[in-house]
């Protein structure tokens, strides 16, 4: 099992930090799964430019297998312009519309302020659900108040945030339970 962790943006720490503390929960909680984070401020990624996702190279080769080959994804993203990055929005370009088919999302959106809430709902849950992902219904939403010295400090945001980790687990094995059922 493969859970693999996206901070979405090149700039600003805070997704990032939110994004670690998920996937350093899931290793602590959950021993059989491998997780891996994708900070895009770490890699080199390519612009989309219409090509076919098996002919990049490089560090956006690397992003597109690990997001394909993951079979449960944690999306930090940051509000930029009431808007997720386009950083963020370059990786879904670049994969194949079924790419996230059978895939569960959790989602971490932060903010400068709670105005931007439902940019979640708006554009990001969209676009996961158009690549056919499986998409935990309450994702954590985070301002710039919950964190002091680079760390989180809100309980509620901490509480919240063990539970995506739960969500997505339980999502996952429910989902593949469903599919053996079914099958």
């Amino acid at each position: 099992m493969k859970f693999v962790g996206i901070s979405g943006s090149i700039v600003g720490s805070k997704t990032k930090i939110a994004v670690e503390y998920s996937l350093n929960l899931i290793q602590k909680r959950y021993s059989e799964v491998e997780t891996v984070h994708l900070h895009l401020g770490d890699l080199n990624i390519e612009f989309c430019d219409g090509r076919d996702y098996r002919d990049y190279v490089g560090d956006t080769k690397y992003l597109i297998h690990q997001m394909m080959s993951a079979d449960a994804l944690i999306i930090g993203t940051p509000t930029f312009q009431a808007s997720i990055p386009g950083t963020l929005k370059n990786v879904f370009d670049l994969l194949p519309e079924e790419a996230l088919i059978d895939k569960v999302v959790g989602i971490i959106a932060t903010a400068g302020s709670p105005k931007h809430y439902l940019m979640v709902e708006q554009q990001l849950k969209p676009i996961l659900s158009y690549m056919k992902a499986t998409i935990v219904q309450k994702y954590v939403f985070i301002e710039d108040k919950d964190y002091i010295k680079k760390e989180i400090t809100n309980n509620d945001v901490l509480s919240r945030l063990n539970r995506l980790v739960e969500d997505v687990y339980d999502t996952y094995n429910s989902v593949q339970f469903m599919k053996k059922e079914f099958a």
